[in-house]
């Protein structure tokens, strides 16, 4: 276990002992699943817990007050079973990790139920679901025009957008302005200074 990492971790977040035992469970979980699922490169699983872990969390200093989220394509996890265990305990907190692949909803759930999470595994296409949140989020799901489309109806019933990218993120976003009016905001991820973090507060489709 990466002990200096795990402590870097919690300084970053300010985690309890139980979240770090619920990460580290997952981290268990994910590297055994992986052999035999490729849900993540495995050159990144020895620094899961700033690739992975702190690339999650650090959303939720962004959105502090959130309780509900959705994560799309929510694959191996990230962000959703991070955010999920980093909001567990916390009363009226629930994420959705939404994924059209069987076999990595069947993954999820084993976590979720693992870890008892505030966590509800939807095997589905994102833009099909009824799910209302605060806040709509994914990573490494698609390109910014595409996303936006999967994510519209959450922004129909009020949520926000929040999604981690990487550097190519603004020229997504200058791509995704053909098609989407937008009201967007870019930082540089904390986890990576390559990554980005889109924000999105409204979206409609240009006519």
């Amino acid at each position: 276990m990466n002990q200096a990492a795990i402590a870097q971790f919690r300084a970053q977040t300010q985690a309890t002992d139980q979240q770090i035992a619920d990460l580290s469970r997952f981290l268990e979980m994910l590297t055994e699943v992986n052999e035999v699922m490729n849900l993540v490169g495995p050159a990144t699983i020895p620094d899961f817990w700033n690739r992975h872990a702190w690339d999650s969390a650090q959303l939720l200093d962004l959105e502090p007050q959130a309780l509900t989220w959705a994560d799309l394509g929510a694959g191996a996890g990230f962000p959703g079973v991070v955010l999920a265990i980093m909001l567990k305990g916390r009363e009226g907190a629930h994420v959705w990790l939404i994924d059209s692949l069987g076999k990595r909803c069947r993954f999820l759930q084993q976590v979720v139920e693992a870890l008892d999470l505030p966590a509800t595994v939807i095997n589905g296409r994102a833009e099909d679901q009824s799910v209302v949140v605060e806040v709509v989020t994914a990573r490494a799901v698609a390109p910014m025009d595409r996303l936006l489309a999967y994510a519209q109806p959450y922004f129909k019933r009020g949520a926000k957008g929040l999604f981690l990218k990487g550097e190519k993120a603004e020229a997504e976003l200058q791509e995704a302005a053909k098609v989407w009016h937008l009201e967007s905001q870019l930082t540089v991820s904390r986890s990576d200074p390559r990554g980005r973090l889109v924000q999105i507060r409204s979206v409609r489709r240009a006519r």
